[in-house]
This record gives C-alpha cells, structure tokens and sequence, in this order.
C-alpha cells in the first residue's frame, strides 16, 4: 500500500492543539506501517497557516495542505466541511485522521455526508491489512472497546482524545505549504460562529492542566468551591465540575468534566464530593492518578480512585490547603 495519509491540523493561537498533534501521531504511524507519505490539511486562515506549518516541523509530514479561499475562516463549519471534500476528491488520500473532540467528529462527519463515506470515531489504533483497516475504538462514552473492519477508498476516523501518546519529534524540516483553491458556495458560509467567550486571563485551562480539582454534589453550592478554588491556587491547578454542578449552574458549562463535558488528562485529580457516575467517570479516565474525597467508602469514584480520602470536603480539602501552605512557608 502507498499514496498518502492526511491529518486534519486545527490551529488554535497560531499554533496546532494538542488533540490534533495526536491526530497527527496516528496518522504518522499509519502511514510509516503502509508506506504512504503523510500530509496536514491545515484548518486556519492564510494569515495563520505559516505559522501553524513551521510548528509541525519534527512530524514527517511531506506537505502542509492550505484550502483557499477568500471567505474561508475557522468559523465556519460547512465551508471547512466542503473545502475537505474537495481536498479529499482532489488528493484521493488512503485516509483522513481528524481529532475525536466534539468539533473534530462533527467536521469529519459532514465531509463523510459529502462524500457518502463511512466513518469511525474515536480510534484507539488502527492495523492496515490490504484494503481495509482494523480499528479498536471507545463506543458508548469509553465503557465499551469495540474491533472492526473499515472498508472504503478513503478511510475517514477520529482519534480518541488523550488515548495517542504524542511522542518525540524527528529532524525532518517544517512541511512545504501547499495551497490548493476550493470553491465554496453562499450555502457553505451561511452556519458561522458570531462570537467567543475567553476564559478569564491567567486561569489554566481544564485540558491543559496537569493538576485538576473537580466538585460535584457533595460541594453543596457556588459559594462552596471556595475551598476547591484556595486548593487549586496553591497547587496551580484548574477547577473543574461534575454535570450536576453545572447544571445547578455553580459553575459554567465550561467547567464541565465528563462524557458531554471536557476530557481531561492530568497527573493527578482531585474529585471533591463527587459519587461518580459513568458520565463523568469517561471524562477522567486518562488522568494518572485519582484521588477521591467523599463521605461515602462505598462511593462508585472508589473503584476507579488509587487513592481515597473518607471525610467532610469541607474538613478535608482546607486541611490540605494548610498543610501546603504550612510546608511552603517552612521550606
């Protein structure tokens, strides 16, 4: 087997995120098990493409694939949708590997609409053996591990958030930048995003974050994050929340840990007064090591925690907080 692999590269800041490099990690190692070269279709502006190409230097990647067009941005999701289509009848690549985050899946299903193609979501691995590629991916929100067969021309998957390791980079140069003209209709531009809410300057980021501490029920109320919010500082880690907390809107949406939330990878999380149902159990399972504070031993977190803490949160959690401020001040 030969031709090519392409990656799909969202660019946020400039720069591809981190969901889309183990995009890229995948589709790398596909394309050196079935000799194929390796491209990055990049989804960005032209202002932002260059940048985003000298990023992927250390990757393999032969060519950086920028679709052209005048009213093409990242917001705008049937535009990127056709603009790939095109890309993909055009290059007529072995596969196509996005992210499996909620845009990744979404955008990679249209172009699979377009074009009257199946696709598998959420990819652990892939073998290639002749035409068809054997995948094991999560099914039913991570609790079950299916293996298929995907059989078509061009193989369309995603790759499961926080499941690729990203791995070293090589010594090959920053890929050639390569745009290739699409054309797009008014239809394709009418679904746009009209606006985006920052999250507070300073404030780490759920997938970033290497240290977590989550709240559910058991937190009580918006006011009693408080604790969690002094813990997090001391640490330097990101607040997060389970869906019940984001319902009751102590926290927003985007504080939301779980299968309809974010899915997060941290070394160590902190799940404060949370009981741990499935939904939110899926959104931690990459994270190193888990460490449960609750009253309950009996508690579904404890079968996936390698730690427990059985007590009152709001005991607990400033008896941490002051015992690392007590160890700081005497170091």
């Amino acid at each position: 087997m030969s031709g090519s692999v392409l990656a799909l590269v969202n660019v946020v800041g400039g720069a591809p995120d981190k969901a889309s490099l183990e995009a890229l990690a995948l589709a790398r190692r596909l394309a050196t098990d079935t000799g194929a070269t390796l491209e990055a279709l990049i989804i960005a502006d032209g202002a932002t493409a260059g940048a985003a190409a000298a990023a992927l230097a250390g990757v393999s990647a032969t060519k950086a694939i920028v679709a052209e067009h005048p009213g093409l941005t990242t917001d705008h999701p049937d535009g990127w949708a056709a603009a790939i289509a095109q890309v993909v009848e055009t290059r007529g690549p072995a596969a196509v590997v996005g992210a499996g985050t909620e845009r990744g899946n979404e955008l990679l299903a249209r172009v699979a609409a377009r074009l009257g193609l199946p696709m598998a979501a959420n990819c652990l691995s892939v073998e290639a053996s002749e035409d068809r590629y054997r995948l094991t991916r999560q099914r039913w929100a991570g609790s079950l591990l299916e293996d298929c067969w995907l059989d078509a021309p061009t193989k369309l998957l995603t790759v499961a958030p926080n499941t690729v390791a990203v791995g070293e980079r090589d010594g090959s140069p920053a890929p050639a930048i390569e745009a290739v003209p699409v054309t797009l209709t008014d239809a394709d531009l009418v679904v746009r995003v009209t606006g985006r809410e920052a999250p507070e300057r300073g404030r780490i980021s759920l997938g970033d974050a290497k240290v977590v501490v989550g709240g559910g029920r058991g937190v009580g109320s918006g006011e009693g994050f408080a604790d969690l919010e002094e813990l997090a500082e001391l640490l330097g880690a990101a607040v997060g929340g389970s869906r019940v907390v984001t319902s009751a809107g102590w926290r927003p949406h985007s504080d939301q840990i779980g299968q309809t939330g974010q899915r997060i990878a941290p070394s160590l999380y902190i799940a404060c007064g949370i009981s741990g149902a499935i939904q939110h159990v899926v959104g931690i399972k990459a994270a190193k090591h888990i460490l449960a504070i609750n009253t309950d031993p009996e508690a579904p977190i404890m079968n996936v925690a390698d730690y427990a803490v059985i007590g009152d949160l709001h005991t607990v959690v400033p008896a941490i907080s002051a015992e690392i401020r007590r160890r700081s001040s005497s170091a």
